[in-house]
């Protein structure tokens, strides 16, 4: 049987797997990019987003633009390790090669 890699149970939600993606991509985004994005509801996106800067995997910053409140998420350096060995983790299991009597 060959061995798995543990796979992080916070990244292995679907959307907050969706934000870590966009962001390793483009390092920071506004909340209403990634909303978009995702297709999430406000929400969602929100709790997703809160589970992911307690984690340490993202920064956020809430300021005002035009009189608006504007939140941006910005990727850390723990979020980008945290991405790359869930990437490794799951091609364990892509390459797992099955042992045949």
């Amino acid at each position: 049987m060959p061995s798995f890699a543990p796979l992080d149970p916070l990244l292995h939600s679907q959307l907050r797997l969706a934000i870590i993606s966009l962001l390793i991509g483009v390092q920071e985004a506004e909340f209403t990019y990634i909303k978009e994005k995702t297709e999430a509801s406000a929400g969602n996106l929100s709790v997703q987003i809160n589970k992911l800067k307690d984690a340490g995997y993202l920064e956020v910053q809430k300021t005002f633009k035009h009189n608006y409140p504007l939140t941006t998420c910005k990727i850390t350096r723990k979020g980008v390790e945290a991405f790359e060995a869930y990437v490794v983790a799951i091609k364990s299991y892509i390459n797992a090669k099955p042992k045949y009597a």
